[in-house]
């Protein structure tokens, strides 16, 4: 290369340094506190990877004082909220400032820009409200005895797999159960995980979550650029997603050509579609491929929240005989009371839900919350005029074991959240699924799928750890919180008296 090359190349090379240290001094310009950033990166390298929950703890405990701090994804602002009550205003007094989500995979004609958490002001407005009375309790009522049915089936599986003292892999196991119980609810089809070797639906959602190597450095481009990973002719949509796009299709034309009832996810969207008038110009807000893109988006998220979740409360029950115990006569109690592990007593549990909050705070799926501005704002108590499009991050891992609000954070105390504590625990301090207008619609859903196999699993077997299973480890990816390789348990049935 000539001298004059070398020069170009000199001169590119300080101008993208000198451009990138303008856009981050962003903060500092505005004088709030930011950890260094990294030319041209910022922090993005840190925020995708699968110990970001730590990189934004470890910043979240040295600037506690300052309440907000910020970051940067590549050249772009984010803004971190540390303080519970300025997070009342982000999620819930102020929610018309920040109604949108950031948009993940928003491309023409894709699944991803049809589903509920990409859409953005009316048009979420719009479809939330139709999906909304989807987990009515009523309508959870009558889903309730399908789910079940998946319980029963897991229960005499594990049992089967448990006999001659066998170590079970329940990883796979809730995987397998997650599975069913969404494809049923959702779609009334039988999965039949429990009978084969090799479960078709579960091992496509493993995949679909399962994000490494290459596809880590994708994500995040789709992620942060969303245009350049379009120019760069990279598809939204996986073919996991292609794969449960068609069972809905298929689903769909077969329910609405039999119309044949179960009260399931889909007949509730068949109904508000058949309901719906049509909005201004005519267009239907559940159109084919909406109504598509909301079936997938219930199948894939409710699978990996619900088998995490599962799994994660019976490692920590395994690991706490005391509390095990204790939730095993809370059902026996129940079941005397109503005969049966009912709909009812499984949602009035007062332990069962202590035990389930206290694993959301110990090992929340989403370690992040985010939000978008989307008109200019003044943060409260500050000199801040935040702009639109600013992004908005909620440090849920940090805020969950913060010892200022959980004395002992890393000890599994199911009673901090029986009725008498409950007024101790200070608002926006435990966010599992984010909170206000914009949290997890089918948060219900999976919770009531959790406490009716774990409610069924304790009173039909005791479980222990098995040896070598002590110490939870977690996959490297930057979506939810994954216990990696399998949680193997031993289930010793329990003699009836």
């Amino acid at each position: 290369m000539g001298v004059v090359t070398w020069l170009l190349v000199g001169a590119v090379v300080v101008l993208v340094w000198a451009y990138s240290r303008r856009c981050h001094s962003y903060w500092s310009s505005r004088g709030i506190i930011s950890p260094p950033a990294v030319t041209f990166l910022g922090h993005t390298h840190e925020l995708f990877s699968s110990q970001r929950r730590f990189f934004v703890d470890k910043f979240y405990r040295k600037y506690r004082r300052h309440k907000i701090w910020g970051a940067y994804e590549f050249l772009s602002p984010a803004l971190i909220v540390a303080d519970p009550d300025l997070l009342k205003h982000f999620l819930v007094k102020d929610f018309e400032h920040f109604v949108d989500r950031r948009v993940v995979g928003d491309q023409p004609g894709s699944i991803m820009s049809k589903v509920l958490s990409n859409k953005r002001g009316d048009d979420w407005k719009e479809l939330r409200s139709l999906m909304s009375p989807t987990f009515s309790t009523g309508k959870m009522r009558g889903m309730y005895h399908l789910v079940c049915e998946k319980v029963h089936s897991l229960v005499s599986f594990c049992l089967k797999k448990a006999a001659n003292n066998r170590p079970v892999d329940m990883k796979d196991m809730f995987n397998r159960f997650s599975m069913d119980t969404i494809a049923s609810c959702a779609f009334g089809i039988d999965c039949n995980s429990f009978s084969d070797s090799q479960p078709i639906f579960a091992e496509k959602a493993e995949a679909f979550f399962r994000i490494e190597g290459l596809r880590k450095m994708k994500f995040a481009l789709m992620v942060t650029m969303p245009r350049l990973y379009t120019a760069l002719g990279l598809k939204a949509d996986t073919p996991e997603m292609e794969f449960f796009a068609k069972v809905s299709r298929e689903a769909t034309a077969a329910r609405e050509k039999g119309r044949q009832r179960r009260g399931d996810f889909l007949d509730i969207l068949l109904e508000a579609r058949d309901a719906e008038d049509g909005l201004h110009s005519g267009k239907r807000v559940l159109d084919e491929n909406t109504l598509v893109a909301q079936s997938v988006l219930f199948l894939m998220s409710g699978y990996d929240t619900t088998a995490v979740t599962v799994t994660l409360a019976s490692t920590l029950l395994a690991r706490y005989p005391r509390h095990q115990q204790r939730l095993r006569h809370e059902m026996q109690e129940l079941v005397k009371e109503h005969g049966s592990v009912t709909y009812q007593g499984v949602m009035e549990a007062k332990f069962l839900d202590a035990c389930l909050n206290e694993t959301l705070r110990l090992y929340p799926p989403g370690t992040m919350v985010e939000r978008e501005c989307t008109k200019e704002y003044s943060v409260p108590g500050t000199d801040l005029i935040l702009e639109p499009g600013t992004l908005i991050i909620v440090p849920v891992w940090s805020l969950h074991h913060d010892p200022q609000y959980w004395p002992d954070p890393e000890e599994f105390r199911p009673e901090r959240f029986l009725p008498k504590n409950r007024d101790k625990i200070q608002s926006f301090t435990h966010i599992p699924f984010g909170m206000g207008p914009r949290n997890c619609f089918a948060m219900r859903f999976a919770l009531m799928e959790v406490k009716a196999a774990l409610a069924h699993l304790v009173l039909v077997a005791d479980l222990q750890l098995a040896p070598g299973q002590e110490e939870l480890r977690f996959e490297n990816s930057p979506l939810t919180l994954r216990p990696s390789n399998g949680v193997t348990m031993l289930l010793t049935p329990l003699t009836e008296k």
